[in-house]
């Protein structure tokens, strides 16, 4: 007998992580990825579920990422802005 189970909809889209990020572009926090980094030190400083976060620079080597967000800048590593999921503006 076949399963009747619905397919997956061609409309969702699979999350975007922050570091994905091109430089000037900007997306909203929609979750954290507490498998792979502790939240908590990321909402200390403002990057909360709903914030806008924008991208404004990356090093040289590619590590920090300096952000935009809440109205001041906060640099995170890849590996910090990885754990971040957002939705593109």
């Amino acid at each position: 007998m076949k399963s009747t189970a619905p397919l997956p909809s061609l409309e969702t889209q699979p999350a975007t992580r922050l570091s994905e990020l091109a430089v000037g572009e900007r997306g909203k926090v929609t979750g954290f990825d507490a498998a792979s980094y502790d939240p908590g030190r990321l909402l200390e400083m403002g990057v909360t579920q709903g914030a806008t976060i924008e991208a404004v620079r990356v090093a040289p080597l590619g590590d920090p990422i300096d952000f935009k967000v809440r109205g001041y800048h906060l640099s995170l590593r890849r590996r910090e802005a990885t754990a971040i999921y957002i939705e593109r503006l």
